[in-house]
C-alpha cells in the first residue's frame, strides 16, 4: 500500500569504474527521487543484469549522510570541526588562498587531483582545464591502468579486441585474472550462455578460489604474481605437442627461432615450482586451448597488479598467438576497448587553453605531500590540492605517508565531494557533489562497444553542484575566458561528440548510445595488428608504446625482459614478512565506494583477511580473531577468516574499507607500496609481503 507510484522508467548509465559501463532502467519517482535500478534488458551487453551494489542505488543517492552544502574547517585537520559557508565565500576563499600561493611558490605547487569516481567524461577530465589555464601541476594517471595496458598494446598495438558478447559464441572462455562475479558480472553472463546454450567450457585463472573460480570448469589456482611462468609454461607444451599454429605464427607473428627456443627452456616442471599449478594442469589447460579453435580470453586487470605485472598481461596474451585463436569469431583475446574510440575531448581538458605544468605521478602521492624531491621533480612544493571523483586517503598506496602528507597543516586542501570520506575529512574546505542522475554525461565503454548517454534525470538535494559547474566557476573567478565556460554539461556533450565525427547529440539521444563496433575481422587484427608491420610481438615493444602513446619509464629499458617471460622482480617473503598479500575486489564495494551503503555492510560489516587454516595454527591463528598485518609500511588490523582456497603462505583482503574500520585505524593501503611498477608506472596492488600476528601479540 505504500509502494511510491513510479512516473516513468527512464534510460541511464552507471558511472563506476568498472568496464561493463551498464545500461540502467531508473524508476523515477518524481523531480527529486529514484525507485529501482535495473539492468536494461535490450542492451545486447548489460542483458538485463547488473551488479546487486547499483541495484540498490536509491540507497545511495538518497542516503542521509550525503554532503549537501559547502563547509569550511574550523578545528585541526581531521577532527571534524565544520563551519557551513556559501557558495560565494567557499570560492573567494580557494581563489584568494590559490592565487597567493601561486604568487608565492609559482602555479605548480597547486595540484588538480581525480581519477574515476564517475567515469563521465565531462565531469571527471573537465578539472584539468584548471591545469591547463593556469599552469598548474599536471597528473600522470597510474593507479589503475597503468601496468595493465602497456603489457596489451606491447603485443597488440591497440587496446581492442574481439567483441566481449562473442564470449556466448566461445568454445572455450579463459577469465584471467578478474574475479568477474564481484566486479563484472556481464562476463559471467556472456560465458554462462556459451556453457549453456552449446557447451563451452568456462576456465578461470586467479590467485584464490573466488565466486567465479567456483562457476568454473576449470579452476586454476595460481600463486600471486606467478602468471607468466604458467603461460610460458603453457606456450612450451603448445609447441611441444604440436598444437601450435606455426602458419600463423610466421604470416601474423616476429615469432621466430630464438623466441621458440626460449619458450622450450620454461618446462612445466619448472612452471610449477614458481605457480604451485601441478604439470597435469599446466598439460590439461595448454591442451584444452589448443584443441578449441574459438577460445576467447578475456583477460582482467587483477594480475597486472604486480611489478611484474606488464610482463604477465603479455605472456598471456601471446597464447592466442601461439594457438592462432585470433583467426576465429569468438576467438583471440581481449581486455579493452579504449583504444578505438578516437574521441575528441579538447574541450573537455582545455588543452587549448595552455601547457601544463610537471606531470607527477598520482600513484606516489604519498611522497610528493611529504617533500620526496625525486617524486617532486623539482623543488616546488605541493602546496594546494583540489580534489574531485577520488578518495586517496583510503585508496592510494603508502597510506602512512598519503596520511602524513594530509595533515600537513601548510596545505590547503579542496575536496568536492558527495561524501565525508577520509579524504574530505582531511580538508579545509568541503564542497558538496552532485551524482550521476543529476547531471549530463556520457560514458564510453571500456568493456565493450557502446558509448552511453547518461542524461540527468532527478535533482540534486540542498546546494549539490556538480564537477562541471564547480570547476567553470573557479576559471571564471581566476579571470579566465574559453568558450567551455559558457557551455552547459549537455551542451558540452553534445559539443565533444559532434567534434568526434558521432554526429548530433538530439539525435543520439533518440536511441541514447553510438555503436562503436567494428567488423569481427578487424577486431581480432585479421588484417595485422596495429604495428607497421602487422605482426604480433612476442619481442614486447616497450620502445614504440612509450613514444606513441606518451607512456614515461620508470625504470632503465635495459632491465626489462627482451622477449615474452616470467620475470621475477615482485617484492620478496622471508623470514620476517612470509605472506603473500593480495588486497583482492569485494563484492559488496567498488574500491571505497558503496561502503557508506547500508547493504554493502551488511554484506562485508568488517575488515576480514582469508588465511589457510595450516597457515592459521603455524601462527597461533583461529576463525574469528582479530589479527595484526605488517611490513616495513606499517600495521593494519583485521579479523581473520580461515579459508582453505589459498596456496600455502597467501593472504587475501577483499575490499577497501574505510580506515577508521580497521581496529588501529590503518587501512590496507599502509600494507602497500608506492614504489613504481614498471616499465611505466603503477601500484603493485595485489604484492606485498607482510607477516601475521594475534592482535594481542602484535
Amino acid at each position: 500500500m505504500n509502494k511510491p507510484v513510479v512516473s516513468r522508467v527512464a534510460r541511464s548509465v552507471c558511472p563506476h569504474d568498472c568496464p561493463s559501463t551498464c545500461a540502467l532502467d531508473v524508476e523515477i519517482i518524481d523531480a527529486h527521487t529514484i525507485g529501482r535500478v535495473r539492468g536494461a534488458k535490450d542492451d545486447p551487453y548489460t542483458a538485463g543484469v547488473i551488479c546487486e551494489k547499483v541495484a540498490r542505488y536509491a540507497e545511495r543517492i538518497h542516503h542521509a549522510d550525503r554532503l549537501t552544502y559547502p563547509m569550511r574547517r574550523v578545528g585541526k585537520k581531521g577532527s571534524g570541526e565544520w563551519q557551513r559557508i556559501s557558495w560565494d565565500e567557499a570560492f573567494d576563499e580557494i581563489v584568494a588562498r590559490w592565487t597567493g600561493i601561486e604568487a608565492e611558490f609559482g602555479p605548480e605547487a597547486i595540484w588538480p587531483y581525480f581519477y574515476a569516481g564517475t567515469m563521465g567524461h565531462v565531469h571527471r577530465d573537465g578539472i584539468n582545464r584548471l591545469r591547463h589555464a593556469r599552469g598548474y601541476s599536471d597528473q600522470y594517471d597510474t593507479i589503475c591502468t597503468g601496468a595493465a595496458w602497456p603489457g596489451y598494446l606491447a603485443g597488440t598495438g591497440l587496446l581492442g579486441g574481439p567483441n566481449p558478447e562473442l564470449m556466448a559464441e566461445a568454445d572455450c572462455v579463459v577469465i584471467w585474472g578478474t574475479n568477474a562475479v564481484n566486479t563484472q558480472v556481464n562476463v559471467m553472463t556472456h560465458a554462462m550462455r556459451a556453457r549453456k546454450e552449446h557447451g563451452a567450457k568456462i576456465v578461470a585463472i586467479d590467485i584464490y578460489q573466488n565466486a567465479t573460480m567456483d562457476q568454473a570448469d576449470m579452476p586454476i589456482l595460481l600463486r600471486p604474481g606467478s602468471d607468466g611462468a604458467f603461460a610460458l609454461a603453457v606456450m612450451h607444451v603448445l609447441l611441444r605437442d604440436g598444437l601450435a599454429d606455426r602458419a600463423y605464427l610466421a604470416r601474423l607473428t616476429d615469432f621466430d627461432a630464438a623466441v621458440e627456443a626460449h619458450i622450450m627452456s620454461r618446462t612445466p616442471e619448472w612452471a610449477a615450482g614458481i605457480t604451485g599449478v601441478s604439470v597435469a594442469e599446466i598439460e590439461a589447460f595448454a591442451r584444452l586451448v589448443g584443441t578449441t579453435p574459438k577460445t576467447y580470453f578475456r583477460l582482467g586487470y587483477g594480475f597486472t597488479r604486480q611489478r611484474n605485472g606488464s610482463t604477465n598481461m603479455h605472456a598471456a596474451l601471446c597464447i592466442p598467438a601461439v594457438t592462432g585463436a585470433w583467426q576465429h569469431r569468438a576467438g583471440g583475446a581481449f581486455h579493452s576497448n579504449s583504444g578505438t574510440w578516437h574521441l575528441d575531448k579538447s574541450l573537455i581538458t582545455g588543452k587549448a587553453m595552455g601547457k601544463a605544468g610537471r606531470e607527477l605521478d598520482m600513484s606516489e602521492i604519498g611522497k610528493i605531500l611529504t617533500g620526496d624531491a625525486t617524486a617532486l621533480k623539482g623543488p616546488t612544493p605541493v602546496k594546494a590540492l583540489f580534489i574531485q571523483n577520488t578518495n586517496p586517503v583510503n585508496v592510494a598506496p603508502e597510506q602512512g605517508l598519503v596520511r602524513a602528507g594530509f595533515a600537513r597543516e601548510d596545505l590547503f586542501t579542496v575536496v568536492h565531494e558527495q561524501f565525508m570520506t577520509e579524504t574530505a575529512q582531511m580538508a579545509d574546505i568541503v564542497l558538496p557533489a552532485t551524482m550521476f542522475l543529476e547531471h549530463n554525461d556520457y560514458y564510453r565503454r571500456g568493456g565493450h562497444t557502446r558509448l552511453l548517454i547518461g542524461p540527468k534525470l532527478v535533482e540534486a538535494p540542498g546546494e549539490c553542484r556538480s564537477n562541471f559547474d564547480v570547476v567553470n566557476e573557479l576559471l571564471r573567478r581566476l579571470g579566465v575566458e574559453d568558450e567551455s565556460l559558457h557551455l552547459t554539461d549537455r551542451q558540452m556533450v553534445a559539443e565533444t561528440l559532434k567534434r568526434s565525427n558521432y554526429g548530433e547529440l538530439d539525435e543520439i539521444e533518440k536511441i541514447g548510445f553510438i555503436e562503436n563496433n567494428p567488423p569481427d575481422e578487424k577486431a581480432r587484427f585479421a588484417d595485422g595488428f596495429r604495428f607497421a608491420d602487422g605482426k604480433f610481438r612476442f619481442r614486447p615493444a616497450w620502445d614504440e608504446i612509450a613514444a606513441r602513446d606518451g607512456y614515461l619509464w620508470t625504470i632503465d629499458r635495459a632491465a626489462m625482459p627482451e622477449m615474452v617471460d616470467y620475470w621475477d622482480i615482485n617484492e620478496k617473503t622471508g623470514a620476517d614478512v612470509p605472506f603473500r598479500l593480495a588486497t583482492s575486489p569485494s563484492r559488496g564495494f567498488l574500491n571505497s565506494s558503496f561502503s557508506e551503503t547500508a547493504g554493502s555492510q551488511k554484506r562485508q560489516p568488517r575488515p576480514t583477511v582469508l588465511i589457510r587454516a595450516d597457515d592459521a595454527a603455524a601462527h597461533g591463528i583461529a576463525d574469528g580473531m582479530k589479527v595484526v598485518l605488517g611490513n616495513h609500511r606499517g600495521m593494519v588490523e583485521l579479523t581473520a577468516e580461515i579459508f582453505e582456497g589459498l596456496r600455502q603462505g597467501v593472504l587475501i583482503a577483499e575490499g577497501i574499507h574505510m580506515n577508521r574500520s580497521h581496529g588501529n585505524g590503518n587501512g590496507i593501503n599502509t600494507l602497500i607500496g608506492s614504489d613504481q611498477v614498471p616499465p611505466f608506472g603503477g601500484v603493485a596492488f595485489h604484492d606485498a609481503t607482510v607477516w601475521i600476528r594475534p592482535a594481542q601479540a602484535a
